[in-house]
């Protein structure tokens, strides 16, 4: 292998996050290049991937083997419990959220890894914090098992940069929204749950009340934002937790008119359920000037034109 090829290693490929990451690191990088892993067998299609490895990222051994047989230089470590899911597993979700990280962490400081990334959340906030425009430096104090879980990870990753040098990179990323593939169990989810039943049904119960704001990305420029980070030289980052990352803000209320704009019968009423809870412990904007002047983020899509955009491809996905 010569020395400049990147050999990346995905974890979490089959997720969100994971499908459509995968897909642009192949576009630079080769499919040859690229290694998936998900917990599911290998199914023809399930990934562009050029190698997939059917793998619990919490059997350390394996995840070394496939690191050292692939000759792996860059990870993307995505695979977590999100935070609907954490609060009802909370044991299973530390275990899961915090203990490959480490892992990967110690890998790198052993030489066998150059570069990791690994996801944060807008969870890692919680009482006590401004709702609006919180800034890259604020106390965190979360109150999920989720945000418990990304709070330490973020500590654990500036850990290992300062003491051992290892080069992980970090992202809070708000709420995702994409048309590609399903949400899995996160409070956001709702903004991906209401353009379904929008076409299918022209009817929407949201867990979240209607006034409630919280940050939102599209999923495009989560990609944008996660490879330009991963881009970036390393002199140039500040932040070795995780960088704020704001994207656009908005309620269900103010979302479901954006949809009427699209679809003008459309209805929406609202059962707010456990999720509530949490969404009222995670800000409602953010400010992510660091990130914008360290490494260059900017975005593509506001609210209007992301409902634009998921609508068009929803209708097409789902034969409208």
């Amino acid at each position: 292998m010569e020395s400049h090829t990147e050999r990346i290693l995905i974890t979490g490929a089959l997720g969100q996050i994971g499908t459509e990451l995968t897909n642009r690191l192949v576009q630079i990088h080769g499919a040859e290049n690229v290694v998936a892993s998900g917990l599911d067998r290998w199914q023809k299609g399930i990934t562009s991937a050029g190698h997939y490895e059917r793998m619990d990222v919490t059997n350390t051994q394996l995840v070394r083997q496939v690191v050292k047989d692939y000759e792996i230089t860059t990870v993307y470590h995505l695979a977590s419990l999100l935070s609907g899911t954490s609060e009802k597993q909370p044991v299973f979700a530390w275990k899961l959220n915090l203990e490959p990280l480490l892992h990967f962490c110690e890998m790198a400081k052993e030489g066998l890894i150059q570069k990791i990334f690994w996801p944060s959340s807008i969870a890692v906030f919680g009482k006590g914090i401004p709702k609006e425009n919180v800034g890259q430096d604020v106390v965190l104090n979360p109150t999920t098992v989720y945000g418990i879980s990304k709070m330490a990870g973020e500590k654990w990753c500036e850990y290992y940069f300062d003491k051992h040098g290892v080069d992980v990179r970090s992202i809070r990323y708000p709420g995702l929204i994409s048309w590609k593939t399903p949400a899995g169990g996160g409070t956001t989810d709702y903004a991906v749950e209401i353009f379904y039943e929008a076409i299918e049904e022209g009817k929407y119960t949201s867990f979240i009340s209607e006034n409630t704001g919280m940050p939102m990305l599209y999923m495009d420029d989560a990609i944008n934002a996660t490879l330009k980070l991963m881009e970036a030289p390393k002199e140039n980052l500040t932040v070795r937790s995780s960088y704020n990352l704001g994207g656009m803000s908005f309620t269900p209320k103010e979302l479901a008119e954006e949809i009427k704009k699209e679809i003008p019968d459309f209805k929406i009423d609202y059962k707010p359920d456990f999720r509530q809870q949490i969404a009222d412990s995670w800000p409602a904007s953010i400010d992510d000037s660091v990130a914008k002047k360290d490494w260059g983020l900017s975005y593509e899509f506001g609210i209007s034109e992301m409902t634009k955009d998921m609508i068009k491809n929803l209708k097409l996905k789902l034969g409208k």
